[in-house]
């Protein structure tokens, strides 16, 4: 099962039905910026205020917890003093749209 950006919680019954069989991408290189509550535009205003140097995406298989299941593929930005939150998220799109069918298409 391929998800991209699923903002709900997945059942647990689910997740044991299909064990490390759901994969998902998330805008941020986790651990940082994981969890509920963290999609979007939250996770790029988050990186934007933490003034970090470098954001970009996660490519990871789906447990029970948000945002915590094995990492499969990251990819990285720079952020530079001049971003916005806009900016930041215009940045990691290309590394959505670049990445996510290529890693897609290797776990298939």
């Amino acid at each position: 099962m391929i998800l991209a950006g699923f903002l709900l919680k997945i059942p647990e019954d689910l997740i044991r039905a299909f064990p490390d069989r759901m994969v998902n991408i998330h805008p941020a290189l986790l651990p940082k910026y994981g969890g509920k509550g963290m999609y979007g535009h939250h996770v790029h205003e988050a990186v934007k205020a933490a003034g970090d140097t470098e954001t970009g995406i996660t490519i990871h298989l789906v447990n029970e917890h948000y945002d915590e299941g094995k990492i499969i593929f990251q990819a990285a930005t720079k952020v530079t003093q001049d971003d916005t939150p806009d900016t930041i998220a215009q940045k990691v799109h290309v590394l959505e749209h670049r990445y996510f069918p290529e890693v897609i298409a290797g776990l298939i």
